[in-house]
């Protein structure tokens, strides 16, 4: 049977390559790269993982961190005590319940088609949804749910523009 070609050949060494950067680049690329700021900032690459978050008074694993309830069929229940480990990082934790108490605005917004979509079929057919999915201007095909939908959306994300344009088609009281 014939043997493989140069597969014997032996393997010589590449001057080229520097050796030095591709051990840097392996390293980074077998370790991930931490989002949170507050963690990565105190994050010790000489630790384990479970040592690290340990330190930070984070659970690695959260069915050791929370204490569970043994229930055996001869004994009285038993319950499993967490181990109580010292957190040298307290900051980490209190700066993570900080940036979680925060509260976030609310920044969805619709395109300016789909409000001047809902206008025209407030405008047009006020509270009939029927009607609107009847509409030759229904660009979307949307059903009556649908349309119903995308109104609330506009509701929702645009409450101050809407009132003053619910408030523009409202009659005018004529003085006399």
């Amino acid at each position: 049977m014939p043997k493989a070609k140069k597969s014997g050949k032996r393997k010589k060494f590449n001057y080229n390559l520097d050796r030095k950067k591709m051990k840097k680049q392996a390293i980074k690329k077998c370790k991930p790269r931490i989002e949170n700021s507050q963690i990565r900032n105190a994050w010790d690459d000489k630790k384990s993982t479970s040592r690290n978050l340990q330190d930070m008074g984070l659970a690695f694993d959260p069915n050791r961190s929370l204490p569970i309830q043994k229930k055996s069929l001869t004994r009285e229940d038993r319950v499993t005590k967490a181990p109580v480990e010292t957190v040298t990082k307290p900051y980490v934790v209190n700066q993570l319940e900080e940036e979680a108490n925060r509260l976030q605005k609310d920044s969805k917004t619709l395109s300016s088609d789909l409000i001047e979509y809902a206008q025209h079929m407030i405008r047009e057919h006020k509270d009939n949804f029927k009607e609107m999915a009847r509409d030759e201007k229904n660009y979307y095909q949307d059903t009556p749910k649908q349309i119903k939908r995308k109104l609330i959306e506009y509701q929702r994300c645009h409450k101050e523009h809407y009132n003053t344009f619910m408030s523009s088609l409202a009659p005018q009281p004529i003085d006399q």
